[in-house]
């Protein structure tokens, strides 16, 4: 494929900054809601601030759940450059709202906001499609790889800079994730080639969007097994993203910046993992090995974490990074080598909408949990790995259908 490795840099620098933008809000949300001042922003209706927390944590996925099942099926028929600038685009928009909102202290136009820029960055899925395209000029599972080493750079770049960016309010750094994005669209512009729709289905949009959407996957018996897993993981590793937040502010009182600094550890060696060790791993001990075991480790990692204190934690935070690049890097891989006839971009929208679902349901069930104690909702996350390592345990996938007699999803 000519320029396959300027495509990829273009993806990788996409996922970059644009999971930077997504991540930039987390390390302030938590502070806010559970030690800022009474507004009508934190205490809406009477509403307790742990609950609108949870709300607000509830709603970006949520989008993010109903985007992504969509825009990666369209991305295939319509074009993964069009597609990819016009929804970045309308991110930015959501995240200027969300500044507004945050200026007027306005609960439901900021819930709104958070809603629609998930909406729209369900486009994570497109730039995932389009590295699984490299292959066979790059190897898929490096190619895939080196993506989410992006992802969880931006991972690491969005919070630590939305938690320094705070201090000049929370709104700034809205406006500075609405930036993000607009460098994102200008990138796509500038570093992937056109691809444009092929033309008998410029006028199915809402066909496409019945036929093509990744949620539908759930009903071929080849991938629901593997599907499954991919939910159970998620809801446990989602714990882990959107609780320990709560857990550090309860249990050390930790500002914006030190939760910052914790984020830090985490993705530092998820960057590390998924650049360096994956693919290598993957040729040592073989796909399915490493995802199990991946999965183990986690959950006995996040059962461990509440018991630990001072540099231990910093420590499980640095093995809780390993786990999770681990099976991040290779689980893609291996639904994009199976599966690839259903469409990548359909395929990648299914692994994105999964962890948009799990995020949804996690962030409510996990709040309940958190009145309780937020450390119980580290431990929920642990026993969701669990069961997801179970389950791939036990999975005997039917075989995949072949190109030839694979569906076409639209008639």
């Amino acid at each position: 494929m000519p320029n396959a490795k300027a495509t990829l840099v273009a993806v990788m620098l996409v996922t970059l900054v644009g999971t930077a933008g997504i991540a930039l809000p987390y390390p302030i949300l938590a502070p806010l809601f559970l030690e800022g001042p009474a507004t009508d922003l934190t205490h809406f209706a009477g509403i307790p601030p742990k609950l609108l927390l949870g709300l607000v944590l509830a709603l970006f996925p949520l989008g993010l759940l109903l985007g992504s099942s969509s825009l990666g099926g369209l991305s295939d028929h319509f074009g993964r450059k069009r597609v990819l600038t016009v929804t970045l685009l309308l991110a930015a928009a959501g995240y200027a709202l969300a500044a507004l909102a945050l200026t007027w202290n306005n609960f439901m136009l900021f819930a709104l906001a958070r809603f629609l820029t998930g909406l729209c960055q369900g486009n994570i899925a497109i730039a995932r499609a389009i590295a699984a395209d490299l292959h066979p000029a790059i190897d898929r599972t490096r190619a895939l790889s080196l993506a989410m080493a992006c992802a969880y750079a931006g991972w690491l770049l969005g919070p630590l800079s939305g938690g320094y960016l705070v201090v000049l309010g929370p709104a700034a750094v809205f406006w500075a994730g609405g930036l993000s994005v607009i460098v994102c669209a200008l990138l796509v512009q500038l570093g992937i080639g056109a691809d444009g729709p092929r033309p008998q289905d410029r006028v199915r949009l809402l066909q496409l969007v019945r036929a093509q959407n990744s949620l539908g996957l759930w009903r071929e018996p080849a991938i629901l097994p593997l599907a499954l897993f991919n939910l159970l993981f998620c809801l446990g590793i989602n714990a882990f993203y959107e609780f320990y937040p709560f857990w550090l502010v309860e249990q050390f009182g930790f500002a914006p910046h030190q939760i910052a600094w914790n984020t830090v550890t985490v993705t530092g060696l998820m960057i590390a993992t998924s650049a360096l060790a994956v693919p290598a791993l993957k040729h040592r001990f073989g796909g399915n090995a490493l995802v199990l075991r991946g999965a183990l480790a986690l959950g006995a990692l996040l059962i461990l974490l509440p018991l630990t204190a001072g540099a231990g934690v910093y420590a499980l935070f640095a093995l809780i990074g390993i786990g999770i690049a681990t099976v991040n890097g290779v689980f893609p891989a291996l639904m994009a080598e199976r599966f690839e006839h259903f469409g990548q971009g359909r395929v990648m929208g299914l692994l994105t909408a999964n962890f948009c679902l799990a995020s949804c349901v996690i962030a409510l069930a996990g709040s309940g949990v958190a009145l309780v104690g937020s450390h119980w909702s580290l431990v929920l996350g642990g026993l969701l790995c669990f069961a997801g390592a179970a389950q791939f345990a036990l999975q005997r996938p039917a075989p995949a259908h072949s190109p030839a007699t694979a569906k076409s999803p639209v008639h």
